[in-house]
């Protein structure tokens, strides 16, 4: 496989982070402040950014890196890295289980085209990783069990299972959104990565969140792309680079971006 040593290397960063992630999930010395864009952040979150830095220093020093806390460095870069150390902060200061480290590698074309080559979302208190390269499929890895995903095969919305994370950020399409869930089998507020991966699974159909940044999304727009899914942002714009993440098994895929957009 082309990026065989390069998801290898997504895997023992992940390792990493799952270790120095779970010594910090419900102590209770965790240490939470609020950035400037009034986003709550842990120690915890801090300190494996920092760790997974040092390890991309020093087995891919000619890689760009951008990540969640510490910013990025990918001016020119034809490859770059993207962490988010703890995707669900909130879930994680909290208790809740619901939580992952998400790793991807971009790639960069010479005309500027980027696309996700590598991704890994790592979700040890649920003792799940979910993982893919590019051409070469996507796995989850359940307590050491490993089985290949593949997106569900559902063709009409009245027999979808749609996830999210709640009513905030859709602005003007709250409505549409709204319109869309009562057209579904069924609905649940799953929220964050999980929902996304659940749609590479095939356990739900559809995937929405109306406002992401890249690192929130990177990694998971491989691994349904590669469990046969299509991944866009509300506007049907491919890739995790413009805002908002929109999953689905393909097959409700313009269904749900028309629903979107009356």
């Amino acid at each position: 496989m082309r990026y065989s040593d390069d998801l290898a290397l997504a895997h023992l960063l992940a390792d990493l982070a799952d270790t120095m992630a779970l010594e910090r999930y419900q102590s209770i010395d965790l240490v939470v402040t609020t950035k400037p864009d009034n986003t709550p952040v842990t120690d915890a979150d801090r300190a494996v950014e920092n760790a997974i830095r040092s390890m991309l220093a020093k087995h891919r020093p000619d890689d760009g890196l951008l990540g969640e806390e510490f910013g990025s460095d990918i001016s020119g870069a034809k490859r770059y890295w993207v962490i988010d150390p703890i995707d669900g902060t909130k879930n994680f200061m909290r208790g809740v289980p619901t939580w992952a480290c998400l790793i991807a590698l971009v790639e960069v074309s010479d005309d500027g085209v980027q696309e996700v080559v590598v991704g890994i979302a790592s979700s040890p208190a649920l003792s799940r990783r979910w993982f893919a390269s590019c051409c070469a499929g996507a796995f989850v890895s359940f307590n050491g069990v490993v089985r290949k995903l593949a997106v569900s095969a559902v063709g009409s919305l009245s027999d979808a299972s749609i996830a999210y994370s709640d009513f905030n950020g859709f602005g003007d399409r709250l409505g549409p959104f709204n319109e869309l869930l009562t057209q579904a089998w069924r609905t649940r507020g799953i929220g964050d990565f999980w929902s996304h991966m659940l749609v590479a699974e095939g356990a739900v159909d559809v995937a929405i969140e109306p406002s992401l940044a890249v690192w929130d999304m990177a990694a998971l727009d491989i691994i349904v792309r590669e469990a046969g899914g299509r991944f866009t942002n509300i506007a049907g714009e491919p890739g995790p680079f413009a805002g908002s993440g929109v999953s689905t098994n393909g097959v409700l895929h313009e269904d749900v971006i028309a629903k979107l957009n009356p």
